[in-house]
């Protein structure tokens, strides 16, 4: 009785853990592939399912999320410049088409990579290396464009392509730095070069205002002197009866002198040079003076007699 007792608690323990053994869980954003004998039963989504013992059995498990592959293509450009190019793929498997994903494609990355230097290959050399730069998201969208329908027959979806950036050789970088910084100082020069120019205007033109100015100040000036003169010598003559012009001239160019003198005295920094002279030298100073304005007059006339005989 006893042994037959132990045989039905050992059956119904192992019918119970082949019963327990049954159930399986999924986790969130994945997906189970169940077989039987090694034929393809059915795809188990998220969350406890059931299959059968000893006949079923979970072959794999689907990854669900997006995932991203990272790669980098090295091509030349229509300008023989070779360039590394970076391309990060993001894709997931469809979960409507978890069968194609698992059963189709035995290498999905290298799947991937073999597409994405085809089509770099194709678009690449076709533009300069200035065009490449210009045109990242452009090949990146072609990348996409022409990925996408032929890894949707394998059950994965392309969720971005990305293009993120250009690595041209280290000495193509610096020529092309060289040029920029040689365009840079081109342009620099030129604004320099108008800079001054404008500033070298400006400067003439406040010299000839200056200077117009200061022909201004000094006509004026000579008139306010000889507007003097004619004060001082019709004063002299009416103060002192016979006195001539030349004798107030005389007066004038005798008193200018002595105060030269005496503000040449005063200063002890001056650096005026004085000419060996005497004060009678005035008279002949005066004599010169008179003769170039006599001089000055009678060919003026001579000149003006001339033109009107003609």
């Amino acid at each position: 009785m006893m042994p037959l007792t132990v045989l039905l608690l050992i059956l119904v323990f192992f019918l119970l853990v082949t019963f327990l053994k049954g159930f399986f869980t999924v986790d969130t954003s994945q997906a189970a592939i169940v077989q039987r004998f090694g034929k393809f039963l059915r795809v188990a989504g998220p969350g406890l399912n059931f299959k059968i013992p000893w006949l079923d059995q979970v072959a794999a498990r689907v990854n669900l999320r997006v995932q991203q592959l990272d790669m980098e293509v090295e091509t030349k450009t229509k300008d023989n410049v070779f360039v590394k190019i970076p391309v990060s793929i993001q894709y997931h498997v469809m979960p409507e088409h978890v069968y194609e994903a698992y059963y189709k494609l035995t290498d999905p990355k290298a799947q991937i990579q073999s597409y994405v230097f085809n089509v770099i290959l194709g678009h690449v050399p076709k533009l300069t290396l200035d065009e490449a730069f210009e045109q990242q998201a452009d090949i990146a969208i072609a990348v996409k464009s022409e990925l996408d329908p032929i890894m949707i027959t394998f059950g994965y979806g392309v969720t971005k392509a990305l293009v993120t950036d250009l690595k041209p050789d280290d000495k193509v970088k610096a020529a092309m730095n060289e040029i920029n910084a040689a365009q840079r100082e081109q342009v620099a020069a030129t604004a320099r070069g108008e800079t001054e120019k404008i500033m070298a205007v400006k400067q003439a033109e406040a010299e000839a205002a200056s200077k117009a100015l200061q022909g201004e100040g000094i006509a004026n000036q000579r008139k306010a002197i000889i507007a003097g003169l004619q004060e001082s010598v019709e004063l002299f003559q009416k103060s002192v009866p016979g006195a001539t012009a030349q004798d107030v001239l005389m007066m004038v160019m005798m008193t200018q002198y002595l105060d030269t003198l005496k503000e040449v005295g005063s200063n002890s920094k001056a650096n005026t040079i004085l000419l060996p002279h005497s004060p009678g030298g005035l008279t002949d100073f005066y004599e010169q003076l008179r003769n170039a304005v006599l001089v000055g007059s009678e060919t003026a006339r001579a000149a003006s007699a001339a033109a009107s005989g003609k």
